[in-house]
């Protein structure tokens, strides 16, 4: 595993670049998730555009102001923070930007280098408003297409859905967070998807109500971009192993050096046992390990053994026991069995869940059907997924499901009364 991009370079290339300590392989493959969205969203509504479902917006702006006081100290204060934290961790000890997330909330810095970066940010915009003054400043319409906003639209998924999904991890495991709130607020693990995909999407549909978007082309369009992004997101938490795991796969075992082998009932009883204050501290107790024994079939026997059986070493949540040979710092956990990679699992099928959306976007000609099926996709992929998944459970009439079983439940049922509810009102309407 590769908890930030430090580890992935030393390991892949033999360069050891400390500033890569501070790129979380998590945050990189939800960057990269998020740009890959808003290049799939701008490909469907410049068709959508096309086709004449979308329309112009025409605003108001301003051209030829010089720039104002409020904008030459914004962007002083911007370029300040960078210079002092970010290049700080190009150009400070190794001692004092080891720990990056610690580096960052702490009060260490660069002065000369957050001054210098500063006063460039403030010279750069000084320069392109004076680059573009006029003798007299003039007002002008300009039109916005709904492709044009797509920055904005990631914007407000970006902070919207890792605001909701920190949220409802929260709430999912509010124990936990009430022992160590504020670590657990800065953890770069400990995301929900649920969570981000419920703020994300009230806040976007918002925003397009705000901007005369049509909310069903809208998110038809963003079908197949929101697949692929969870697609690649989950990549993010394959790599860093993040914890979001599946349960263990007692038809395997692990030893100190991290190497899996198939392993008998008995062996697995005595890995329990002989990690038995781990498991205790994880489950509350050795009868309560969520395990399933699958081996690997025959007919499979060309694929590695860690698609069936991994057990995350050098995790990013350090969680496990000692991984022998490691002389780093940090990150020398391992668990002791290993357990189902269910975030690979998931970056396969809504790869090809993707594939689907993709294939049938211009088929359905019904506005927001793609988005039905998405939901009805994505919430039957999601609830199977979460059998051999390791999550808190909720107790609801008798029954025991996660939050992610009810959710994808609830997605389910809204995505089929969905596409019945607009068939319907679409046969309905004078052809």
């Amino acid at each position: 595993m590769y908890p930030n991009l430090y580890y992935a370079f030393r390991d892949l290339f033999g360069v050891e670049l400390p500033f890569l300590r501070f790129v979380n392989s998590f945050g990189f493959f939800v960057a990269l998730s998020f740009i890959l969205a808003a290049f799939v969203l701008t490909l469907e509504l410049k068709r959508k555009s096309k086709q004449g479902f979308f329309k112009p917006t025409e605003i108001d702006v301003m051209v030829g102001k010089p720039a104002t006081q409020s904008e030459l100290l914004l962007n002083f204060v911007l370029g300040f923070i960078l210079g002092y934290k970010i290049l700080g961790l190009f150009i400070m000890s190794k001692a004092a930007t080891n720990d990056p997330q610690a580096f960052i909330f702490s009060g260490i810095g660069s002065w000369p280098a957050g001054i210098i970066l500063g006063f460039l940010f403030a010279g750069l915009k000084w320069w392109e408003k004076n680059k573009q003054k006029l003798p007299k400043p003039e007002q002008r319409k300009i039109r916005i297409w709904p492709q044009d906003r797509v920055g904005e639209i990631t914007i407000i998924a970006l902070v919207f859905g890792l605001l909701g999904a920190k949220l409802f991890d929260i709430f999912e495991n509010w124990s936990d967070f009430l022992k160590h709130p504020s670590s657990y607020i800065f953890s770069p693990a400990g995301l929900t998807f649920y969570g981000g995909l419920i703020c994300a999407t009230i806040a976007i549909w918002w925003y397009a109500r705000k901007n005369n978007i049509g909310i069903l082309h809208l998110s038809d369009a963003a079908a197949p971009a929101l697949m692929l992004s969870y697609s690649t997101g989950r990549i993010g938490c394959q790599v860093a192993g993040d914890g979001d795991w599946g349960i263990h796969n007692s038809a395997y075992g692990v030893d100190a050096a991290g190497t899996i082998f198939k392993a008998s009932p008995e062996q697995f009883t005595q890995a329990i046992q002989e990690n038995a204050q781990y498991f205790t501290g994880q489950f509350g107790g050795l009868d309560k390990v969520p395990h399933l024994s699958v081996a690997k079939p025959h007919l499979l026997n060309f694929l590695p053994d860690w698609m069936f059986a991994f057990d995350f070493p050098h995790n990013v949540n350090e969680e496990g026991v000692k991984l022998a040979n490691c002389l780093d710092d940090k990150y020398c956990a391992h668990l002791p069995i290993p357990v189902f990679p269910t975030p690979f699992y998931e970056t396969l099928m809504c790869l090809a869940l993707f594939g689907i959306l993709w294939a049938i976007r211009k088929k359905l000609k019904v506005p927001g059907t793609i988005f039905s099926i998405y939901l009805i996709m994505n919430g039957i992929e999601r609830f199977f997924i979460e059998k051999i998944r390791v999550n808190n459970r909720l107790d609801i009439f008798g029954f025991q499901p996660t939050q992610a079983e009810v959710i994808s439940s609830l997605l389910v049922l809204t995505g089929l009364l969905l596409f019945y509810f607009l068939t319907k009102r679409s046969q309905k309407s004078p052809a």
